[in-house]
């Protein structure tokens, strides 16, 4: 009970209603972060084991983003780790305040690693699809590393000034008292990271899966009217050997894509709506967020739903496991 009390006392339970009912929803606010930190932590490490012990998921260029995404998105999980222990110990003073600031930055910076990533996911497809015959002198494994090592710089950089008292990186439904009390969100540096980060990536996504796709609708539509002119087995096997495989591979990533923006596109409205001093809600800001972090166990579902060879090798790693148990 006296750890119930400690909750209902330093955490902010913005459904609450009178004595108990606050603590019922700091109850289901703790079950949730923790649920949230589980399975992050489970879903992030079986994609990066998967992709160990899957050797044709690594012919694709796109596996160096996506391993990237899944270290952020487990990174993301352990450090839910932060917020699920301070519901049973709460700390006071300047240890809050420099924990609350860590925690939102490293939360903002994984997030943004992951944006990134799916963005130039984006632009390798449209490499891909568009420049088949270069497209392996142009794309290098060289290249992706030193591309990747730039995406993890650029998003430590990009939110560097909110330790100098510019804004908050854009963590809302606070755990720390402080987080939400003392550090509030700055229009100028919303505005800031919208037009260095969020808005650049949404654009380069959108340009780069419309022409995937109407370029696949283009040849798909040559196919069949090769089909209709000369029916012969040779234009099928030109029709399955052409650009059908990134076509299926580009739509897993727009699936993956696709989920990431759904489920954050209410966290990013809600920022810049409390930013300008809108809408302040502790209820919506709680939601919004967790459910803009739940992304980070999203990604696991989708790539394995929808992917033929991660499931392969899904099922590969469950053998071993089991034969060893």
């Amino acid at each position: 009970s006296s750890s119930v009390m400690n909750i209902s006392e330093h955490l902010s339970c913005p459904l609450g209603f009178g004595h108990y009912n606050a603590v019922d929803i700091c109850i289901l606010e703790t079950v949730v972060i923790v649920l949230l930190t589980f399975l992050i932590i489970a879903g992030n490490l079986t994609v990066i084991f998967v992709f160990h012990c899957a050797p044709l998921l690594h012919h694709y260029t796109t596996s160096y983003f996506i391993q990237t995404m899944a270290y952020a998105d487990l990174f993301v999980g352990v450090s839910c780790l932060v917020p699920t222990l301070s519901l049973l110990h709460y700390s006071t003073g300047v240890h809050e305040s420099l924990t609350c600031q860590v925690f939102g930055y490293i939360i903002s910076v994984l997030k943004s690693v992951s944006m990134a990533c799916l963005a130039c996911i984006s632009v390798d497809r449209y490499l891909a699809i568009t420049k088949p015959l270069s497209y392996n002198q142009l794309v290098t494994p060289c290249r992706l590393r030193i591309c990747i090592i730039l995406i993890w710089i650029y998003s430590c950089l990009i939110f560097l000034p909110s330790f100098f008292g510019w804004g908050k990186p854009g963590y809302h439904g606070d755990i720390f008292e402080w987080c939400a009390t003392s550090w509030l969100t700055n229009a100028y540096f919303t505005g800031f990271i919208v037009c260095l980060l969020y808005a650049p990536a949404a654009f380069v996504i959108c340009f780069t899966y419309f022409h995937i796709f109407k370029i696949c609708r283009q040849h798909t539509k040559e196919i069949n009217d090769r089909r209709a002119r000369f029916p012969s087995h040779e234009v099928d096997a030109a029709g399955e050997t052409g650009h059908s495989p990134d076509r299926r591979y580009a739509m897993v990533l727009f699936r993956i894509t696709s989920v990431f923006y759904v489920l954050w596109l209410p966290y990013i409205i809600y920022f810049l709506l409390e930013s300008s001093r809108v809408l302040e809600n502790p209820a919506l800001s709680f939601l919004t967020t967790w459910l803009a972090i739940s992304n980070s166990f999203c990604n696991c579902v989708i790539y394995s739903l929808s992917n033929s060879v991660f499931r392969l090798g899904l099922r590969r790693l469950s053998e071993t496991i089991c034969s060893s148990c």
